[in-house]
Parts: structure tokens; sequence; C-alpha cells
């Protein structure tokens, strides 16, 4: 075995093919999070021209959530199984043309129908990022391109209004989708032409010695049904579902209702609120980049990398559920904005650390299937957090809505403190 020191420079084919990879997730991110802000953009516009309350576009907002949850347990396995290239290039096309269908729909029916499938297309994006980074980073270098492709959730979302709002008023809210799907078509073609996984026979000692690490010449066990069922043995796993759903769903709170509630809270009109609304989701995007990066120095020097990362998800989510309270409370619009900023900072925060601390609490054969479980449990609060927050501001008003999301959020932090405690096994 040829020993590779972990400061150690990377080999300039390997970092090639890093930023080549980072550079596509990072793409194909963005474009993932503009199709599912889209709605939230337009969020007035379709209420008006559809009929619907806000109870029924909290349905609406939920619809996506719902298919994109369940499509992660399948999903996930299938990435291990077969790889990320072809399933994340089909997924493209799949959540590509169902974005393009929302343009067409001129029924709440039609409308659902068409979230549902774009969360089924939308699934394969973050297991094959997980798989991406497996396969291509050592072990304990995997939270800052974690952090980087994590990233592209917030600036997709905080670009949505500055470049959806002035599409909507110049057209209709119809052409939103068809932009932002034919952009997504685009990027299939990209990435199924550009990305390749790593292949062991074409790769030097010292790049298989890089790449494998601790686990340089061991076999890799066979991924199959019995295997991927085994996580959930693991009171790990259980606490990663439970505790991402807290932080996705305080997360979706803000992400599918904020542009709605700057309007109609808050009182700010169409371009007031595009600009309130990027702002937080700007911020967020420089808290996945700075999670990612101090994720891996503190793992580097710690005796336990899935304590290091879990620990970061846990002081992120409460500094989430600190900074809500002030946010449904105060008066004032810019200090409830700074609050919101500082929240959705430290989601992106806590989402890059989870996903990171699925690389290190996973058995390596099963690396997208356990970020995939997470995944689905933190999509069940993703699905929730529209419908019941649309449901309590219409019966009483956004203020008890934020400060439920908040609890959630503290009861999913103390999941991951009490349950994710230590790696799960290769052989189980």
């Amino acid at each position: 075995m040829i020993y590779i020191p972990a400061d150690q420079a990377t080999p300039p084919r390997i970092r090639r093919s890093q930023t080549l990879a980072l550079v596509l997730l990072v793409v194909c991110g963005v474009i993932n999070y503009l199709d599912r802000a889209t709605l939230a953009v337009a969020n007035e516009y379709i209420r008006a021209d559809l009929g619907l309350s806000l109870g029924q576009m909290g349905l609406l907002l939920s619809a996506f959530s719902w298919s994109y949850a369940l499509c992660q347990l399948p999903v996930g396995a299938l990435v291990d199984k077969v790889g990320p290239r072809w399933l994340l290039g089909i997924g493209l096309v799949i959540w590509s043309l169902a974005q393009a269908a929302g343009g067409l729909a001129a029924t709440f029916g039609w409308f659902v129908i068409a979230r549902i499938a774009l969360g089924i297309g939308e699934a394969p994006q973050f297991p094959a990022a997980a798989r991406v980074v497996s396969n291509w980073f050592p072990l304990r270098s995997r939270g800052t391109p974690t952090g980087i492709y994590n990233s592209a959730s917030p600036l997709g979302v905080a670009l949505a209004p500055l470049l959806l709002s002035p599409l909507i008023v110049a057209t209709s809210w119809h052409w939103a989708f068809f932009v932002t799907g034919a952009l997504g078509l685009v990027a299939a073609v990209v990435w199924v032409a550009l990305y390749r996984d790593p292949v062991r026979e074409q790769l030097t000692a010292v790049e298989r010695a890089y790449l494998e690490g601790d686990d340089a010449g061991k076999a890799k066990p066979k991924v199959d049904f019995a295997a991927w069922r085994a996580l959930f043995r693991h009171r790990a796993t259980w606490g990663m579902m439970l505790g991402f759903f807290g932080s996705v769903y305080l997360n979706w709170v803000y992400l599918t209702w904020l542009p709605g509630y700057l309007r109609t809270e808050r009182h700010m009109d169409l371009a007031q609120s595009g600009i309130a609304a990027s702002i937080p989701f700007f911020c967020g995007f420089a808290g996945a980049l700075l999670a990612g990066w101090a994720s891996d120095r503190v793992t580097r020097g710690a005796a336990s990398p899935v304590a290091a990362r879990r620990n970061a998800v846990v002081v992120a989510m409460l500094g989430m559920v600190a900074f809500t309270i002030p946010a449904a409370l105060v008066e004032s619009n810019v200090l409830a904005v700074a609050c919101i900023s500082i929240v959705i900072f430290l989601a992106n925060a806590s989402s890059a650390c989870s996903w990171s601390l699925a690389t290190v609490a996973a058995p390596p054969s099963r690396i997208a299937s356990l970020g995939a479980i997470q995944n689905f449990g933190g999509f069940l609060g993703g699905a929730l957090a529209p419908i019941l927050t649309g449901y309590i501001a219409q019966t009483w008003s956004f203020v008890p809505a934020l400060l439920t999301g908040a609890a959630i959020a503290f009861l999913g932090a103390m999941s991951y403190h009490f349950l994710v405690v230590r790696p799960i096994p290769e052989q189980d």
C-alpha cells in the first residue's frame, strides 16, 4: 500500500476531475433550486390566476416534497449500485420536462401532478452528489466539496426572485417555468457528456491510494436490498432521519413561504420582497461554503469524524431556533430580514454538515443510500412545512407558524445529538 499523508497535494489529474465534478454539481444544483423556487416566487400570481386560498397554495407547495421524499429511498440505493452519471442525467430530463409542464397548468389538479413529477425527477440530485464526493475525495476532505455542492441550494433560491420576478412582470408566470425547464435540459446534456466516475484500472497507484485512504486494498461489499435494509437497524440512521426532518422543516418554511410572507405579513411590494427574499439565501450560500470548509478543519483534528460533523449540525440547528424566535416577533422589517438571514445561513451550514456527516457515518458501499434515507426524513419535513405553515397562517398568522418551525427544529437537533453517536459498520 502507498501511504498518502493527509496534507499532501492532490494528484493533478484527480484535482481536475474534482473541479469539473463540483462545477457541474453546482450548476445542476442551482437549476434544481431555481425550479423548486419558481412556484414560491410566482405564488401570488398563480393564486390569483387559479383562484387558490393560502391553504391550497400550501398543498401545492408541498406536492413536490412528498414525491421527492418517497423517491429518496430507492434512488439512494440505485445511485450506489448504478452510479451517479446516468441517474442524475435521467433525473435532469424528467424534472425539466415536469417544470415546463407546470407552466402549462390551468387547474389546481394539473399543477399538483406537475409538481409531483418534478419531485420524482429531482430525487437523484443530492444522493448522486454525495456519491460523486465519496468517489473523488478522501474521507477527511469531504466537508469542503459537500459544502460547495450544497451551496447551490441557497444560491438557486437567492437568484430565483432576482431573475424570475422581472421575467414574470415582463411576460407571465408561465414563462418562468418554461425558461427554467429549458435550462435543465441543456444541463442534462452537459452533465452526461462531461462527467465520469473514477475507474480504478485507469488510476495510478498514487491516485488510488489518495482516493481510498485507509480503505485502500479493501474489497467493496456488494450493494443489495439486504445491505440497504440493514441500515435501519442502527440508531444513527433514525437519528439522521429525525434530525434532518427538523432542519428541512424550518428551512422549507422560509424557502416556500418567504416571498409570500414578506408581501402578506410584512406588507412589502413585489420589488421590495424580491430583494428582501434574496438576501437571506445569499447568506445561506455563504453558510454552506463556510460550514464545509470549517467541518473539514475540525474533523482533521478530531478523534471521531462522526462526532465532529454531528456536533457542527447540532450547533447550527440550535442557532436556527434561536434566531427564528425574534424573526417572528420583532416589528421592524429590517430586523426580521436580518434574523431570517442568520437562520438561512445556519440552515444551509447545517445541511452541508448533515450531508458530510452521511459520508463518514455510512459504510463506504452505502454512502448514497444513507444520505438518501436522511434526505427522505428531511423532505417529509419539507412536505409538511408548507401545508402546516399555510393553514396556521390562514387560521391565525405567520407568527405561530414560525414558532412551530423553531420547536420542530429543536427536536431535530436533539435527535442528532442523542442518536448519532458512532459510524455504521460495513459488515452489517
